[in-house]
C-alpha cells in the first residue's frame, strides 16, 4: 500500500517517459525512481526509519517530488512545510530546507548508497502531515495516510481522466493538498507529465503551458484571471484540455472568459487538507451548474447537518480519502471526525435535488486569499503586539481577483497616532506574505456583544472601507 511503489509500477512500466519537466529539462520516470532512492539512501544515513517525521521546506521543483517518495520508500512521514512561512515548528528527525543535497544527478546525492526498496505500509499508516488550523487559530498537524491519499488521487484522476498523454500544471504548492495530492501523485498514478513551476507568474506560466504543451491546469480563480488577461496578446495558446478550480468561488464571468479563450472547460471542485485532496467535482459528461462546486467522488458519502429552512447546513463528508485524524491531539480530532466516520468540514452549504453540491457560507472565520488560508487570530495577535493598537480585528472582503482580502480595523490607545500604513507595514514584517492585511482602517470603536466579545459579523464593512 505504500505510495512509492505506484511510482516504480510506472518506471517500470513508461521508463524514459517525461515524469517532470522543469526549467527546460524532463526527468523520466526512470530517472525519477532512482532520485527517490538516492533520496531515501540520504535519509537514511541519517537515521530516518519508519515512521519518522521528515520536514520538508522546499519549492515547488524536482527535488522536492523526489524526496517525497524516497521518504516514503522508508515508511517515513512527510511533512511539507510551506516556504513562505516565517519560523515554522515542525517535530521531525531531518528537517530539509535546501536542494544542496538534492542535485539533479543521483549519483551526486549526498548519500553512501541508495535504498531501494520500498517498506510495506499499511492503508491507516501516516504518509504525510499537512499543517492546517481551526478558528482558534493554533496550528494542527492533518495526518494523510497512504490510503485516503491513494483513495483522494484516485478519485482525482478519474473525474479528470488523467492519462499518460497529460501534461499537468505543477503551478500549487507542493506543500498544500491541492498540489501534492492531486498535482505529484494523481498525475504519476496516472502515467502523466507535471510541468513544474516554482511560482506562478501569469505571463511566465503561459510561456511554459504553451512551450511543453500543458492540458490540465489545475489552480484557484485568480489565476484564470491572470491568465485570461495575458493570454489576449499571446500569439500561441496551449491546447488545454481542462481546467480544475477550487478554493474560492469561480465568478461566472470569470469562468466564461477563461473557457472562451482557451477553449477548454472549467471543473469547479471543493477540496480540503481533511479530505486528502479534492472531495467534489464534476466528471466528463456531467452538466455543471453555475456555483456548484459539482458531486461527490468514489464512493465518498455527503450529508448536511442541522440545515435550515433552505436546506443549508454544514457539510459532513465520510470515505476512504477522510484523515485518520490531527497528529497527536485527540481533542482536535474527536471534534472533527465522528466516531463514525463523518468529517466536519466547518463550511455551509446545501445539496439540491440532482445531488449538486453548493457551499453558501464558512461556518469558520477563516479567510481563503486566492486560495492561502489566512487564519485572522494570528494576525490579530501581531497586531496587539504594537504598542499604539488596542482592539484588532481581522476579517475577510470580496475580492474580484483574489477571493478574499484581508482587512484590518483596528482601534488605537488613547493619545496614539500611528498611520494605517505603519499599522500595515508593522504587520508585514511579521508574517508570511500573503498574510498581512492589505488595508488597515483605523475606527472609534468595535461592535460587541454583552460579554464584550467583538462581533465580527457586525462590522459594517461598507461604510468603513468606503473612501
Amino acid at each position: 500500500m505504500n505510495l512509492a511503489s505506484v511510482l516504480l509500477e510506472q518506471a517500470e512500466q513508461r521508463a524514459d517517459a517525461p515524469a517532470l519537466v522543469a526549467d527546460g529539462a524532463a526527468v523520466s520516470y526512470a530517472q525519477l525512481a532512482e532520485r527517490s532512492a538516492w533520496c531515501a539512501g540520504m535519509l537514511r544515513s541519517r537515521g530516518v526509519s519508519a515512521g519518522d517525521r521528515v520536514g520538508v521546506m522546499l519549492p515547488n521543483g524536482p527535488e522536492f517530488v523526489a524526496l517525497l517518495y524516497g521518504a516514503w520508500r522508508l515508511g517515513a512521514v512527510v511533512v511539507p512545510l510551506n516556504p513562505l512561512l516565517a519560523q515554522p515548528e515542525v517535530d521531525a528527525r531531518v528537517l530539509v530546507a535546501s536542494t544542496t543535497l538534492l542535485v539533479r544527478d543521483g549519483e551526486e546525492i549526498e548519500s553512501d548508497e541508495p535504498a531501494r526498496d520500498v517498506i510495506g505500509c499499511e492503508p491507516a499508516a501516516p504518509a504525510v502531515i499537512l499543517f492546517t488550523s481551526g478558528t482558534s487559530g493554533k496550528p494542527k498537524g492533518a495526518t494523510l495516510t497512504h490510503g485516503s491519499i491513494r483513495a483522494a488521487s484516485t478519485n482525482a484522476a478519474a473525474a479528470l481522466q488523467l492519462g499518460s498523454r497529460d501534461v499537468v500544471l505543477g503551478a500549487a504548492p507542493f506543500s498544500h493538498v491541492l498540489g501534492l495530492a492531486t498535482g505529484i501523485v494523481s498525475t504519476l498514478s496516472s502515467g502523466g507529465a507535471i510541468a513544474i513551476e516554482q511560482r506562478f507568474d501569469a505571463r511566465q506560466t503561459l510561456d511554459l503551458m504553451t512551450a511543453v504543451g500543458v492540458t490540465v491546469l489545475l489552480g484557484v480563480p485568480t489565476m484564470c484571471i491572470a491568465l485570461s488577461e495575458v493570454a489576449r496578446l499571446a500569439e500561441r495558446l496551449p491546447a488545454l484540455r481542462i481546467a480544475h478550480v477550487g478554493g474560492a468561488a469561480v465568478p461566472a464571468e470569470v469562468g466564461a472568459t477563461f473557457e472562451e479563450i482557451f477553449g477548454a472547460e472549467i471543473y469547479e471542485g471543493y477540496g480540503m487538507t481533511e479530505m486528502s485532496g479534492i472531495a467534489t467535482t464534476y466528471s466528463a459528461g456531467q452538466v455543471r451548474k453555475v456555483g456548484s462546486v459539482g458531486f461527490p467522488l468514489g464512493g465518498t458519502e455527503i450529508r448536511i447537518d442541522e440545515a435550515d429552512a433552505r436546506g443549508v447546513g454544514e457539510v459532513r463528508f465520510r470515505g476512504r480519502s477522510v484523515i485518520s485524524g490531527y497528529w497527536n491531539d485527540p481533542q482536535a480530532t474527536a471534534e472533527a471526525i465522528s466516531s463514525d466516520g463523518w468529517l466536519a468540514t466547518g463550511d455551509m452549504g446545501y445539496v439540491d435535488d440532482e445531488g449538486y453540491l453548493f457551499l453558501v457560507d464558512r461556518k469558520k472565520e477563516m479567510i481563503n486569499r486566492a486560495g492561502y488560508k489566512v487564519y485572522p487570530r494570528e494576525v490579530e495577535e501581531v497586531l496587539y503586539s504594537h504598542p499604539d493598537v488596542l482592539e484588532a480585528a481581522v476579517i475577510g472582503v470580496p475580492d474580484d481577483r483574489l477571493g478574499e482580502e484581508v482587512v484590518a480595523i483596528v482601534v488605537q490607545r488613547e493619545g496614539s497616532s500611528s498611520t494605517p500604513e505603519s499599522l500595515r507595514d508593522w504587520t508585514k514584517e511579521r508574517v508570511a506574505a500573503y498574510k498581512y492585511p492589505r488595508r488597515v482602517v483605523v475606527a472609534a470603536e468595535l461592535p460587541k456583544g454583552p460579554t464584550g466579545k467583538i462581533l465580527k459579523r457586525a462590522i459594517d464593512v461598507t461604510t468603513l472601507l468606503s473612501p
